[in-house]
């Protein structure tokens, strides 16, 4: 029995299905199938490779620290105290009133300076009053000259002792003064060693507060990663949770510690960078970084770039809806209005159009569908080519 070869079937298909004992209707079915084009893959979106300024970097570690701290300690000893207004984590203005001792004993001390004041004006007036008669009779031989200058000499001694007085009472009123314990600066208590009831020491501490509530970040570089830093330069430190906060440059440490090979970095933190960033609290360590300059690079979104096997690729576009696994080399990394992006160092060119959504899912080869970008969708930027844009070209 004979078989008619149809004319759009190929003569190796159908000797193939000929030779399995397939029938030529399932020949030409197969034929059909084998010129017909790949159904797409997957609808992806694209964007191109472009060409941007980038922060240049250095990364660093530290502590966070106190800009300054202060100790407020008990001017006087022997005292009880009696109130305690702050306790830790309190703000406080300058010369806001933290604790008071008991004054009973100091008033009563004022009590008697006064007192005493008081004798010594009225013997200073009576001496007064005995010296100017001496100088009135000096010309006559009513007294000696010894009654005289003996006269002149009480007036003295009464005046000084007079002083005296003033003296003492002003000791006292400043020791009165200094029964209640004043903030020296606005800050925040960080710690409190005072307890309601005990009596101080002359000199000993009762609070520690943290100056101004300002904070540092010392952050340890090498001598290398020293000279790279300059005073006034910007820095990034991540708080716990990942949020940023910014910081500059104060001060640069002058020597290198001879056994570490460490230098400090002082950063002033100006505040968080992020809303909702978390807060850093001294005794911390956090890593961060300083920015440099800026550089030219190419970047591209990181939704584009898939990890495989431990190298980065990215997935081209080519002209027949196909896509090329092409393996690139990275750098760094940073974040635009448009998403994180990334450096590629090596593996394509500026405006290359790449596979961004959905670039996990491919593989070299795939024929993909573009998305059709939305018609309500407003028009991008021309510095920033979005995805829909990018696939209509």
């Amino acid at each position: 029995m004979y078989w008619s070869i149809p004319p759009h079937v190929p003569r190796s298909y159908a000797a193939l299905l000929l030779a399995t004992g397939l029938s030529l209707a399932g020949a030409s079915a197969y034929a059909a199938d084998a010129q017909a084009p790949a159904k797409p893959a997957l609808t992806v979106s694209t964007t191109r490779v472009q060409k941007t300024m980038l922060p240049l970097t250095l990364v660093a570690n530290g502590n966070v620290a106190a800009w300054q701290e202060a100790s407020v300690s008990a001017e006087v000893g022997g005292l009880r105290i009696a109130d305690l207004m702050v306790n830790v984590g309190d703000a406080v203005q300058a010369g806001q009133v933290l604790a008071q001792l008991s004054a009973d004993s100091v008033q009563a001390d004022v009590a008697l300076a006064r007192a005493h004041l008081a004798e010594a004006q009225a013997a200073a007036n009576d001496a007064s009053i005995n010296a100017d008669r001496a100088r009135a009779l000096q010309n006559d031989s009513a007294l000696s000259a010894q009654q005289i200058s003996q006269m002149l000499s009480a007036e003295l001694m009464a005046k000084a002792r007079l002083e005296a007085a003033k003296a003492g009472l002003d000791s006292q009123l400043l020791r009165l003064k200094h029964t209640q314990i004043l903030a020296p600066d606005s800050g925040t208590i960080i710690a409190r060693n005072a307890a309601l009831g005990a009596v101080v020491a002359p000199g000993s501490e009762l609070f520690r507060m943290l100056r101004r509530s300002r904070l540092e970040w010392r952050a340890e570089l090498t001598a290398n990663e020293l000279a790279r830093v300059a005073v006034g330069a910007s820095a990034r430190i991540t708080a716990p949770g990942g949020g940023q906060w910014q910081g500059k440059v104060r001060m640069l440490a002058p020597t290198v510690d001879a056994q570490s090979r460490v230098g400090i970095a002082y950063v002033d933190l100006l505040g968080p960078a992020d809303k909702g960033a978390a807060a850093l609290k001294p005794g911390m360590y956090a890593p961060g970084e300083f920015v440099l300059g800026q550089t030219p690079a190419l970047t591209v979104a990181q939704q584009a770039v898939v990890v495989r096997d431990g190298f980065s690729y990215c997935f081209r576009l080519q002209n027949d809806g196909r896509v090329t696994q092409t393996r690139i080399s990275t750098g760094r990394r940073a974040a635009s209005t448009a998403g994180p992006v990334i450096e590629v160092t090596e593996g394509l060119e500026v405006d290359a159009l790449v596979v961004s959504a959905g670039a996990g899912f491919l593989r070299d080869g795939d024929s993909v569908k573009v998305a059709t970008p939305s018609a309500a969708a407003p028009a991008p930027a021309p510095a920033a080519r979005p995805v829909a844009s990018a696939a209509a070209q």
